[in-house]
């Protein structure tokens, strides 16, 4: 069987392939859709070329890329692929936790019971989602982010650096909530929302959904 590939030649590309690394998996290389990077390396591993690479049988890649809005562009777009899923070994995951494909939990992140995480989610270094959540697919929680119990983000929600969710809440899709933003209440769909607490300021397009890692 191939090796695994990273699908994106950036910083948050050397996240995924550290944590692949550490949980033993072996990897082929990287692809990027920008030229300039193609012949590069990351972490010593060679960005091999472009995308249309994903298009040979048998492809087992992961998605490297912290845009929401990308991750699902691409998951649609090569749907023969097999996406794999990646927790490094010094998260904390519980056994009951359920994990889709193409998800990545990274090192210091502590995931508890009865959590239901999607396809194509980031759980970002050291975050911290408490038992009962709901992440639906393409979900990013951020770094340092801290989910309490029962919390439901809908699909594509990104929670940046350092934010906090209290018991209950929901995060309507592809909703944006700002670096240290403290969530006490429900939050609309296609929304941008910061503060202490986190106060919905504007109202997105569909399309809008820059996050990064």
């Amino acid at each position: 069987m191939s090796g695994i590939l990273i699908v994106g030649a950036g910083g948050h590309a050397k996240v995924v392939l550290s944590t692949l690394l550490a949980s033993n998996y072996h990897v082929e290389g990287c692809l990027d859709e920008q030229p300039s990077r193609w012949g590069t390396s990351v972490l010593g591993y060679p960005v091999l070329g472009g995308l249309e690479l994903l298009e040979r049988p048998d492809r087992r890649a992961v998605l490297a890329i912290g845009n929401n809005q990308a991750r699902r562009t691409l998951s649609e777009r090569y749907p023969a692929v097999e996406w794999v899923s990646a927790v490094h070994p010094q998260a904390v995951v519980d056994a009951s936790v359920v994990i889709g494909v193409g998800s990545v939990v990274f090192a210091g992140a502590v995931v508890q019971a009865d959590t239901t995480i999607g396809n194509h989610v980031i759980v970002n270094t050291a975050a911290t989602v408490d038992h009962d959540c709901v992440l639906e697919d393409y979900v990013h929680v951020a770094p340092g982010t801290h989910l309490a119990g029962q919390v439901r983000l809908e699909q594509g929600a990104f929670l940046g650096i350092g934010s906090v969710a209290t018991p209950g809440i929901t995060v309507g899709e592809w909703t944006t909530v700002g670096a240290g933003g403290v969530v006490i209440r429900d939050l609309l769909p296609h929304s941008v929302a910061v503060g202490v607490p986190a106060r919905q300021r504007q109202v997105k397009n569909n399309d809008d959904n820059h996050n990064k890692a």
